[in-house]
């Protein structure tokens, strides 16, 4: 099952960040093979390293906490806070380098009642993106509440990867993260993202 792992950066690190660049880089090439998705969030000037962002394909939410806590960066205490999400990815088509990205993402709580509010199934969370989804769309999963058998249940946010700056990619994703939000208004946080790995 794909979990989404976000990890933000601690202030003032990036001269250890790049001390460790080697060691993070060969702990993800064991996972080279289950990465849909990765790269590190910048500053809005694209100069700052502000998180890494990994959406990897793991057996169950024990194996996606032990991928989150074993990468090198987050051992020697340079994140402050780290975020692991199970995800069912809806669109995922290969990032450019040198390009300039968004990534938007948004949570909303599951309904009490799991039943009204947001889209559950796997068909709805993909007819939420229409018939032809924007080209500017590299990467688009739903978060989604794992149970115990480790499959997705009720929508609970979205990220998303596009090729435009903050304000456009936000407004470009809003229309369907309200639809997988059940029509209620979704709070979008948008930063700059950029294609990561060593090529």
């Amino acid at each position: 099952m794909p979990f989404y792992v976000y990890a933000q950066d601690q202030p003032g690190v990036a001269d250890q960040l790049m001390e460790l660049c080697e060691e993070h880089w060969s702990y993800m090439d064991e996972f080279d093979d289950r990465l849909i998705l990765r790269g590190p969030t910048v500053s809005d000037d694209g100069e700052e390293h502000t998180g890494s962002v990994h959406v990897v394909d793991l057996a169950d939410r024990a194996e996606a906490e032990r991928f989150a806590r074993d990468e090198p960066f987050w051992k020697a205490g340079l994140y402050r806070d780290l975020l692991v999400v199970a995800a069912e990815v809806l669109l995922s088509r290969a990032p450019a380098a040198d390009v300039p990205y968004t990534l938007v993402t948004a949570r909303w709580p599951l309904p009490a009642d799991a039943e009204g509010g947001t889209a559950h199934d796997v068909g709805e969370r993909r007819d939420s993106l229409g018939a032809e989804p924007d080209g500017r769309l590299v990467f688009v999963a739903a978060l989604v509440d794992d149970d115990d058998e480790g499959t997705g249940t009720g929508t609970t946010g979205v990220v998303a990867a596009v090729r435009a700056l903050p304000d456009e990619a936000r407004e470009l994703v809003r229309p369907f993260a309200e639809r997988l939000a059940g029509g209620r208004p979704a709070t979008l946080t948008a930063q700059r993202w950029e294609r990561g790995g060593r090529n």
